[in-house]
């Protein structure tokens, strides 16, 4: 049987402080506390940037194959401590243990990657003699590290979005500070726990700081940090940047993701893909399924084996194998989603399965024709609820899926190979997914979105290229 600790520390250039246990972390589906953590105050925080600052240097000096061999060291430990990661996520997000140790795999794949790439960090050579006045002179660039980083990771995914941050960093050499999501800071702390065991990583090369919103400030401002990486909500997001001064920012934000499913479509292979992608881990992820455009010639089968389907999904304790959605995050939360069901079924939605709510248990929700005013239509529901429309013409489904703000990644049911290269050139979105839904996602591939859902791509080679800065020289041979 696992068992958390009661109490957990900080992690301050590389070492774990207990300077308090401020921060109460509850079990999401009991609403009991859990166990407590160390909270970073600002003259924490600013000496964890100090650190990074100090070891920007040192650790650029590590060989690729030591980067290399950090991350392998991480990649085995989290193999050894998988059963603990998975409960520790259970516990802490409220997340069902078949999702929860899927989260451990990624984090382990995102890991794995980046120790591959640690050693694949390339340069070119360029020739410059194109003219006249620059015969003999030859150029070649490499990448080196932007310097040190800010990490600010969000509540749903606390193990996979933090390595999709520090995997990439340690792979360039970039020291980091990282501010875990208050409500499940225990991933990112098990993270810096591993680290800490690697005594090759200079003094200041990371620092794991749960700390509050309101005394974090220097995660954004601080000029001394070169990059800011943050995921999480767009209203947050775009304030973050507009507070971050000169440094880089990367924002992976929200996301209301469409997916078409065309009358050419494996019906029984959509129903189970689309399902996964609406509900798994209660809907509290930015590429989640949230709207379905099904072509009129089987809208109305689909839509029963959908409804049918939707009523037979186990709900309830997280750590049971059975139970497929698990609490929200919290009440508050599921009751802001309860309210935006109930005003679309005022508005003349059809509510087809689900709608009801108790503390933080959403029923699993399917709606059709929900108002294209509703909230739950156009803002991003982070949570059990997925709406039905139909349509008759393929560019209108188009539209339909960039009838939003949002534009992160959306799905496609269809054999047609001309209707696919038709979305891939009209679609508003980072990515599609062709025979699958927006949830999809490996962890080398670039991931992120336009409009309000970010800035940049994260899958590691790409957050290297962030993390890094092209350095050139020039030769003149004489």
């Amino acid at each position: 049987m696992v068992q958390l600790k009661d109490v957990y520390p900080l992690y301050l250039n590389n070492k774990a402080v207990q300077p308090n246990a401020d921060l109460e972390v509850t079990d999401k589906f009991t609403g009991e506390v859990a166990f407590r953590t160390a909270l970073a105050t600002p003259d924490v925080i600013d000496e964890a940037i100090a650190g990074a600052v100090r070891a920007a240097e040192p650790l650029t000096k590590l060989a690729s194959f030591e980067r290399r061999d950090v991350l392998d060291h991480c990649v085995g430990r989290f193999r050894e401590r998988f059963d603990e990661l998975s409960y520790a996520l259970c516990i802490e997000a409220g997340k069902p243990i078949a999702d929860a140790e899927g989260e451990v795999g990624r984090l382990i794949d995102t890991f794995r990657i980046a120790a591959e790439e640690a050693t694949r960090n390339y340069g070119e050579i360029q020739p410059l003699d194109i003219s006249p006045r620059s015969k003999g002179y030859m150029g070649m660039w490499k990448r080196v590290p932007i310097g040190p980083c800010s990490f600010i990771s969000p509540f749903n995914f606390p193990l996979n979005l933090a390595a999709h941050k520090i995997a990439p960093a340690i792979a360039v050499g970039c020291p980091f500070v990282m501010k875990p999501a208050s409500m499940t800071p225990l991933g990112a702390i098990i993270i810096g726990e591993v680290l800490a065991e690697c005594d090759v990583l200079p003094e200041g090369a990371f620092s794991i700081l749960p700390a509050s919103r309101a005394g974090s400030d220097l995660f954004t401002t601080d000029e001394r940090l070169k990059l800011l990486s943050f995921t999480g909500s767009p209203g947050v997001g775009w304030d973050l940047k507009a507070r971050a001064g000169k440094k880089k920012v990367v924002l992976e934000l929200g996301g209301n993701a469409a997916v078409v499913v065309d009358k050419d479509a494996d019906l029984d292979h959509a129903l189970a893909r689309i399902i996964f992608g609406g509900y798994y881990q209660s809907g509290q992820s930015c590429i989640h399924v949230q709207r379905v455009i099904i072509h009129a010639d089987i809208y109305d089968t689909f839509r029963d084996m959908l409804a049918a389907k939707v009523k037979t999904l186990v709900a309830g304790d997280p750590k049971l194998r059975e139970t497929f959605i698990g609490p929200m995050i919290s009440a508050k939360e599921a009751q802001r989603l309860k309210g935006w069901i109930d005003n679309a079924v005022a508005g003349g939605a059809r509510l087809l399965a689900g709608g009801g709510c108790e503390g933080n248990m959403l029923e699993a929700t399917l709606l059709e024709d929900a108002p294209r005013d509703s909230d739950v239509y156009r803002e991003e529901a982070f949570g059990p609820v997925v709406i039905l429309s139909k349509f008759t013409d393929w560019d209108a489904a188009l539209d339909e899926v960039n009838d939003s703000k949002f534009g992160l990644q959306a799905g496609l049911f269809t054999s047609d190979l001309h209707k696919v290269l038709e979305a891939w050139d009209r679609l508003e979105v980072g990515g599609i997914v062709v025979n699958d839904v927006s949830s999809y996602r490996v962890d080398n591939m670039p991931y992120g979105g336009v409009r309000d859902s970010g800035l940049g791509r994260e899958g590691i080679r790409f957050a290297m290229e962030d993390m890094t800065e092209i350095r050139n020289m020039v030769i003149r041979r004489v």
